[in-house]
């Protein structure tokens, strides 16, 4: 059985045909960032690939790879375990498994290599995870034809989103992707941040499975969405498109803000938030803010944040060209209505 290297386009089509993922590279080279959906079945480990790698450098070629041998013999049997245990999972029997490392090279070709040897047929990445890079950050610049779902904090964007899903729109939800919700108090609830180079490869292998002559719709986000940061290309294009601003009165948004955050055992994580806009807030706010929060008076600490969030986001959307704005006045929020209204404001038949 022969492995075939193949170039990324080919490799991420059979992603999409439902073939698993092997990434060969070490855990910290995984951690920073890597092809969504792998699996990281390490040859060497960190320290090991740094052995290696200071070995290729000053001794030279054969040197290091007696060396990788050594700390790769003694893990083979498990290596080709798990490798044939998920060629045999769900979608991915009989279908090759996919294997890369950094460059395309010998990690990678090993393990297809010990692969083959126990009969499950394999695809290595030209280029490895290096081209899966290159790939990624040219996606930024093609011509997505996004529309931007506008509202200030508490009107319940994302779940929109999620109601525009339903009814099969193209939807990119940044949060999400970045496991944070915008504002100081976006990690409320929310898993560990990504690393940048993640959200990028998470963001990027989205974008590219959609119908480019269909509009991709996504909400209206600062450049950073918590550590995450919207690539230059992408936010440009946000910037310049147009925007289905849900106009909700503030009451409407505080109400539904403390179903989503107000809970008692949150009341320090919500601290720490002020915290973290003090200077922004002024110290007067600041303090009444807090003095809230003890008196567990979550719907005043509520409307001094959102006070502050109202005229940051009219700011930011004041500098737009006007023309691109459409305001839509909701008086009440509920997804599947707030979805209809957009969709007929955007000229797309709801799908019932």
């Amino acid at each position: 059985m022969i492995n075939e290297a193949v170039g990324i386009e080919e490799f991420l089509q059979g992603i999409l045909s439902g073939c698993r993922v092997i990434d060969v590279r070490t855990p910290a080279e995984f951690a920073s960032g890597h092809i969504p959906g792998a699996v990281n079945l390490p040859l060497f480990s960190n320290e090991e690939r740094a052995v290696v790698g200071t070995t290729y450098k000053q001794v030279g070629r054969n040197k290091a790879i007696l060396d990788g041998l050594k700390f790769v013999g003694p893990h083979l049997h498990e290596l080709a375990k798990e490798g044939m245990a998920l060629a045999e999972t769900g979608a991915a029997q009989k279908k090759p498994l996919l294997v890369h490392c950094w460059r395309g090279g010998m990690r990678s070709s090993s393990m297809a290599w010990l692969l083959n040897m126990m009969e499950v047929q394999t695809r290595t990445l030209r280029r490895g995870y290096k081209g899966f890079r290159n790939h990624v950050l040219q996606t930024f610049t093609l011509p997505f034809h996004f529309i931007v779902l506008g509202g200030k904090t508490g009107s319940a964007k994302t779940q929109v989103l999620k109601a525009l899903q339903n009814h099969g729109q193209q939807v990119v939800d940044l949060e999400g992707l970045a496991h944070h919700r915008g504002s100081a108090f976006g990690a409320i609830g929310q898993k560990s941040t990504v690393t940048q180079e993640q959200f990028e490869n998470e963001l990027a292998v989205q974008l590219r499975a959609f119908d480019a002559e269909k509009p991709i719709w996504i909400e209206d986000e600062s450049r950073h969405v918590g550590r995450s940061v919207i690539p230059l290309g992408v936010w440009e294009k946000m910037r310049s498109a147009n925007v289905l601003y849900l106009d909700i009165p503030q009451q409407v948004r505080a109400q539904y803000l403390l179903s989503q955050y107000g809970f008692q055992d949150e009341v320090d994580f919500l601290g720490q938030a002020f915290v973290d806009i003090r200077k922004r807030l002024g110290d007067v706010n600041y303090h009444e803010a807090m003095a809230a929060l003890g008196d567990q008076d979550l719907a005043k600490a509520g409307k001094i944040a959102l006070d502050y969030y109202d005229r940051a986001y009219e700011y930011g959307l004041g500098k737009r060209d006007p023309a691109t704005i459409c305001r839509i006045n909701i008086d009440s929020i509920d997804m599947e209505s707030m979805a209809k209204i957009l969709l007929r404001h955007a000229g797309v038949d709801p799908k019932e």
